[in-house]
Parts: C-alpha cells; structure tokens; sequence
C-alpha cells in the first residue's frame, strides 16, 4: 500500500506520522520545509503545499490511500483558504486515481456548530462529494486529551494556575473527550478497513462538561479546585482569559471558545461497528497517560507544532534574516570548549531553562505580549533537551537548525516588524545575532527604544552561554 500524509508536522500528524513508519506501507510525506523532518526518516519527501497543484500532483502520484490533516486557525480567511485546500486535494486525489482520502475533522451538528466548527464539516463534505469516483473516510473527533494537544493544555493549566475559578455557562456543555492515541489508532485502521464508499465515523469515550473535565484532571494532578459558573461572561472575555492563563493567544482562544458552546457528541455508532478492536481509554486515564509523558519528557509533539497553525498558508522561506535592516551582534572565543558542548548548551534556550539572565525582563516582556493577544512565554518547549525545526519555544519558533554549528529562531510575539535570534559557531567563536527588519516609523522606535535593554540582556546572554557550556563541560 502507498500512503500519502499531509500536516506531517503538525500535532495529530506527527504521531501519526511514527504510527505509520512502523507498518508495512510505503509512506510518502507532502511538506512546505523539508528540513522541518529528520534526515534518516524512511519516507519519500515531497516538497509544496495543496495551493501548489504541480507539488500536490506530484505528492499523489501513485497513491492509494490519502490523509488529509489540513487546517489553520488564525488566518483571518481561513474558511475559505479551507474550502480551497480541500478542493484542490480532491480534484487532484481524483485525477492521480487515489482509492482512498481519511480525513481528521471535528464532531458537531451543522444547523448548530460554531464558525469554526462548520469550516471543519464544510471541508469534510467537501473531501466526500465526489463518491463515484473516490472513498472518503471522514473521523469526527471532539476534544483530544494527550501531551501537548491544545485541549490538554487549556484545562491543565487552568486547573493548575486557578484554585477557585468564575467561568462562563460553557462549562456546563456535553463533550465526549478521547485521548489522541485513540484518535491515532483510528486513522491508521482507517487505511486497512474493507468498505464500498464514504463512511462518517465519530469517535469519543464517556459523556462529561467541561466542568467535570477539569475536576478530573485537578483530580489527577492532586489538586483541590472550585468552579461557579456565570451566564453572564461573554466568549471575548473568555477568550482574552485563556490568553492570560494557558499558552494558548487570543486568536486561537476565540474560535475554541465559540465552538465551546456547542455540544460535540457522537452522532452514530460507526465506531463500533466498523473498529470494534478499538476500546477508548476513559478520560482520566488519556489525563494521567498525558501527565507521564509530560513528566519523563517524552512529548511527541505539541498543538504549537509548525506554528501552531499561525503560519499554514505562508509560504517556506517567507522568513528570512537576509532581509532586516537592525542588528545585535555579539561575539565571543570558545576558549577550548568543544563546539558540541557549546551548541547543546544554547540549544537548552528558554522554557524552564530560561534565557541565560535577566529572566524578569523576559517575564514582563511575555506578560506584554499576552495582553495584546500575543503568545507570551508560557508555551514553553516540548523538550527540555532536544529541538527541531517548526517547533516553539516560548514566544520563538525554530526556524533553522544545523547540528554543532547554528540556531535560528523566529520570534512570534506581537511587535511592529519581523525578528530573528541566531546562535552560530564560526571557527573558534560564538556569534550572536539579533535581527529586526522593521515595519514603518513605529518599528524603528520599537529597535531603539529598547536599545538599552538589549545591549544589557544580549551581552549578558552570550556570556552566560559560554559559562554554562564551560561549566557542563566540567563535571561531564
């Protein structure tokens, strides 16, 4: 069998991604970055996107079976940039003779879903209207529980950062919740399945609010938590909530919030019928099971993923330093310290490692940027250790990554401009970068206003790095 996975970078996509390199199929991966995949992985890389039908024609050449896991968030068009992405896969899965496409979407009744929830369904039935010529397997899940998924990290940390909490009347709603290695299950079955046409199948465990969600999981994190719901907070306050409280920034919190009011319950027994293998684990179960992993760093990949959806539709090399016209630069010898030692220690950047000092001045700055619906820092990493490209940390995201010689990071906080912080081993130096390429007058203060800060934190950074990798290097 040859497989095609789209979103191979993305949260659902990447653990797929390892499911599928484990079976007997030919796997082939249509990407915008290549370099965002590990260099050994045993997989056929196709590089583009389904705006570029040449790539997508080229991705599925061949192909029997299709998965389709495509969506973006933030881009204030994204319907209908959906509706067109889901087209051109279709039309092109047809004309190469696809036998197959599996589609990821959400569960929710049309007549009553939110915004977001109806670009879901209007590009399932757009991936299923053409059953004379191609099957379509539609998975409708609602909320995913596992390590790094956004609904995980909403009501962990909610539950985690308020011990008394006023919420709106959404938490009263009715969800069936399943822990995403149950959702990966069901997508990998879904290309061996013997069916004749389309087939809906919705997937969840046990009925619960979210209310009684997040009881369970202050519950499982040996919390003591009180909620009191309030009709009348509104889904804006809602939303700039989360924002303050969770990774989660305010363009990504409002459409999970419109959607919150809708119940998203299964609508027929097709999982059963057609996966009777599959039992879903019960949602205090996918908690503790998302709660290990977090604890022993094992962290497959994260709702933040390739930007957490904010950068979907851009281009690959939209984002390049070549292009900013202000800089910090910052040099400083090795003094013997082994190169590999050097880039683990600025690979270790941010999260709870920090920023090499003046951790308060990123802590405002991360506080700012939450206030203005930005990331702020508390996304944090997924690994304390390891990095790749596409990946957040804090509010920068991994753009490049050369092993032992460079790390390029892109900042996603809200500032009038474009940034860039670049960690490189020249010969027997360390170079440190910062780039800002800035947008009109405002972005020229931005730079020179904080001038100052940054001539105390970049000079102070460098020099922190160079201690701690002498340090490490010591008592190896």
């Amino acid at each position: 069998m040859k497989v095609l996975l789209t979103g191979a970078n993305g949260y659902i996509g990447r653990r797929l991604k390892q499911t599928l390199l484990n079976e007997d199929v030919f796997l082939r991966l249509l990407v915008r970055n290549p370099k965002s995949l590990d260099s050994n992985l045993n997989a056929e890389i196709v590089q583009g996107d389904t705006f570029d039908m040449d790539s997508l024609e080229r991705a599925l050449e061949g192909i029997d079976v299709a998965y389709y896991l495509i969506h973006s968030l933030q881009h204030k068009n994204y319907k209908e940039l959906d509706k067109q992405s889901a087209q051109n896969f279709l039309d092109a899965a047809i004309k190469k003779g696809v036998k197959r496409i599996i589609y990821l979407g959400g569960l929710g009744v049309k007549e009553h879903a939110s915004e977001h929830l109806l670009s879901r369904i209007e590009t399932g039935e757009i991936l299923s209207s053409r059953p004379d010529k191609i099957e379509t397997i539609w998975i409708r899940a609602g909320v995913i529980i596992g390590s790094g998924s956004v609904s995980f990290e909403i009501i962990r940390h909610v539950t985690e950062k308020l011990p008394i909490m006023v919420t709106p009347k959404w938490v009263n709603t009715l969800a069936q919740p399943i822990g995403v290695d149950d959702v990966i299950a069901y997508l990998n079955a879904s290309k061996d399945l013997s069916i004749d046409g389309n087939l809906v199948v919705d997937i969840g465990s046990e009925k619960m609010t979210y209310k009684e969600m997040m009881l369970a999981c202050a519950n499982a994190l040996g919390l003591r938590r009180w909620i009191f719901p309030l009709p009348i907070l509104s889904i804006k306050f809602s939303s700039y909530w989360l924002n303050l409280f969770t990774p989660v920034p305010y363009t990504v919190a409002r459409p999970l919030i419109e959607g919150l009011s809708s119940e998203v319950l299964i609508q027929n027994d097709n999982a059963k019928r057609y996966f009777s293998h599959i039992h879903p684990m019960k949602f205090n179960e996918a908690v503790k099971k998302a709660i290990k992993e977090m604890e022993e760093n094992q962290v497959l990949s994260r709702w933040s993923d390739a930007g957490g959806g904010q950068d979907m539709w851009e281009k690959q090399h939209k984002h390049d330093p070549a292009s900013a016209v202000l800089m910090d630069r910052q040099s400083i010898k090795l003094r013997g310290i082994p190169k590999e030692t050097i880039y683990c220690t600025f690979c270790s950047i941010g999260g709870e490692e920090g920023w090499f000092g003046y951790d308060w001045l990123w802590e405002i700055r991360g506080w700012m940027d939450k206030m203005i619906g930005g990331a702020g820092l508390n996304r944090g990493r997924r690994d304390c250790r390891q990095l790749r490209i596409g990946e957040s940390v804090d509010f920068w995201r991994v753009e490049d990554l050369s092993v032992n010689e460079r790390l390029l990071l892109y900042a996603q906080m809200k500032i009038p401009g474009k940034a860039w912080l670049e960690f490189k081993i020249k010969g027997d130096e360390l170079v440190q970068t910062a780039y800002f390429s800035p947008r009109g007058l405002w972005g020229r203060l931005y730079w020179y206003i904080l001038t100052p800060v940054h001539y105390l934190v970049f000079r102070n950074m460098i020099r922190s790095i160079l201690k701690k990798a002498q340090n490490d290097e010591q008592t190896k």
